[in-house]
């Protein structure tokens, strides 16, 4: 089983593509397996013959369990090698885990591919009050796309349920008419969420920075931009050179606690949390952000934003993350308190960025004007840091985002 993120210790086995005695290639997909971090398929390391699959569609394993043999096509490597597309060293199996079969529960045989649905998919059928026997699948082995649910919808002209009208503070309480259960990202977020905020004392403070500059920025290079790469040029990169730039000169806040004390990263590996269309959040990584330009910047998130959304991404751009941002200014937020990545001890969020009167000082004095200006709100973990260093941090992103030459910055 991989490691699918740095906090992820289990998953779900939820499909093989592959039986006893086929032929596969290397990188060729092998089997899907879904955490509370990601559903993704994961690919095979060789190529060679299938001889054996140790665990079972709909069972769950930890990370670093053998979970099938490949006997290479090479003849003088015909030992078996297990399964595990993993960067960093798994976990032992236990000798049960390595040598005995996991089976599915009987009554797993008999589901089928309409039963196996990704978290979007689950999602508008369970808006929509589906029953999902009713569609047909078109994706790989009768599995149901996001795209056979629209189109079952518009063909029934089925609407998602009415919400209960507004009751009075005194009327008695309406029941909902539909459960919404959680799917398993929804579930983990669920759970790590509420761990991180009742184990790390929270403190949330807030600077203001004038974009002004990357605005001149985004609007001398955006129109080109957009032609050659097919994507807007966002706020986004910005900000995370920014804090890459901050992060060099505040290490404590580029770190992890470990026991009474921190484990200083050498690396600064920014996270991007995802949305994936209200469902679930997953953050992918970039790597060393210091050593990349801007322009490689914002084409790697756009990459890995698509790919999260689309479930392709690989198992290794999930880890390592030292620092999180969470980008919720799309929506035109004002202040968000966002939780702790643990086992991170900092996550800033980016809010909407609005034009506002501005106080412009001057060696002629002061003057007003209208610049685009957003909030930037860090959360961090008062264990790690105290109000004064993180307050400092914060000061010197806001002066890297004001006083950057960025339109030199997006030419390199």
């Amino acid at each position: 089983m991989p490691q699918l993120g740095e906090t992820v210790a289990e998953g779900v086995v939820t499909k093989w593509y592959k039986k006893v005695g086929d032929t596969i290639k290397a990188d060729e997909t092998l089997f899907d397996v879904e955490t509370d971090k990601v559903s993704t398929e994961i690919p095979s390391p060789v190529a060679g013959v299938v001889a054996e699959i140790v665990v079972a569609e709909g069972i769950t394993a930890k990370v670093g369990v053998r979970l099938a043999v490949i006997r290479e096509a090479d003849v003088e490597k015909a030992a078996a090698k297990p399964v595990a597309a993993t960067a960093t060293t798994p976990v032992a199996a236990t000798p049960a885990a390595a040598h005995t079969p996991l089976r599915a529960p009987s009554s797993l045989s008999k589901v089928n591919a309409a039963d196996r649905l990704s978290p979007v998919v689950r999602r508008l059928v369970a808006e929509h009050s589906l029953n999902p026997a009713d569609i047909t699948g078109t994706g790989r082995d009768g599995r149901i796309t996001r795209e056979d649910v629209t189109e079952f919808i518009a063909s029934r002209g089925t609407r998602p349920a009415t919400a209960p009208a507004a009751v009075s503070s005194f009327s008695a309480p309406v029941m909902a008419g539909q459960a919404a259960p959680f799917n398993s990202v929804r579930k983990r977020v669920a759970e790590n969420t509420a761990k991180s905020w009742h184990t790390a004392p929270h403190v949330l403070q807030v600077v203001e920075a004038d974009f002004h500059r990357v605005e001149a920025a985004r609007k001398l290079h955006g129109a080109e931009w957009k032609r050659r790469e097919g994507f807007a040029l966002t706020y986004l990169p910005f900000i995370v050179r920014a804090v890459s730039i901050a992060l060099g000169k505040f290490p404590k806040l580029n770190a992890s606690l470990q026991g009474d004390g921190l484990a200083l990263h050498r690396r600064i590996n920014i996270g991007i949390a995802v949305d994936l269309n209200f469902d679930g959040l997953l953050v992918p990584v970039i790597k060393d952000v210091p050593a990349k330009s801007l322009p490689q910047i914002a084409k790697e998130i756009n990459d890995l934003a698509q790919r999260a959304r689309s479930g392709k991404l690989r198992p290794d751009e999930m880890t390592e993350g030292t620092y999180t941002i969470s980008n919720n200014g799309a929506f035109g937020t004002v202040i968000t308190a966002p939780i702790i990545n643990q086992p991170q001890v900092a996550i800033l969020s980016a809010d909407g960025i609005r034009k506002k009167p501005v106080v412009v000082e001057s060696a002629d004095g002061d003057s007003i004007a209208i610049r685009p200006v957003g909030v930037l709100a860090q959360s961090f973990d008062h264990r790690a840091v105290d109000g004064s260093y993180s307050a400092a941090f914060l000061a010197e992103v806001k002066t890297v985002i004001e006083t950057r030459n960025w339109e030199q910055a997006l030419s390199a």
